[in-house]
């Protein structure tokens, strides 16, 4: 059974900082792309970051570009969404997945930021 189960989310003021986890089981982490998706209440689902399999090449949404790094330990199968500088348009549920022939989604973990 494939689960990915968030964490790390959270309330934080304007400016502030949090660490999302996610950690994988039953698909062989280190063969899949791993992204963060974000959805906001009355918005489309979109894109965070990205991170391939192999050598790890990142790819970032324009609006987290500088603020948001994302990295994978393989060892853990764990991705990681470092996020920095957070403003109230981060606000979102933030769910990780998993690609390759396959698709798998994570439950979501609730970040908000607010002062």
């Amino acid at each position: 059974q494939v689960q990915l189960v968030e964490s790390g989310g959270g309330f934080v003021q304007p400016g502030g900082s949090l660490r999302l986890s996610c950690a994988a089981s039953g698909i062989i982490f280190s063969i899949y792309t791993m992204g963060w998706y974000r959805q906001a209440p009355g918005k489309q689902r979109e894109l965070v970051a990205s991170i391939t399999s192999g050598r790890s090449t990142t790819n970032y949404a324009d609006s987290v570009k500088g603020r948001f790094i994302i990295s994978r330990d393989n060892a853990k199968n764990t991705v990681y969404l470092q996020m920095n500088s957070l403003t109230p348009e981060d606000t979102a549920v933030y769910y990780c997945n998993a690609k390759n022939i396959a698709l798998y989604w994570g439950q979501g973990t609730q970040v908000t930021v607010s002062s």
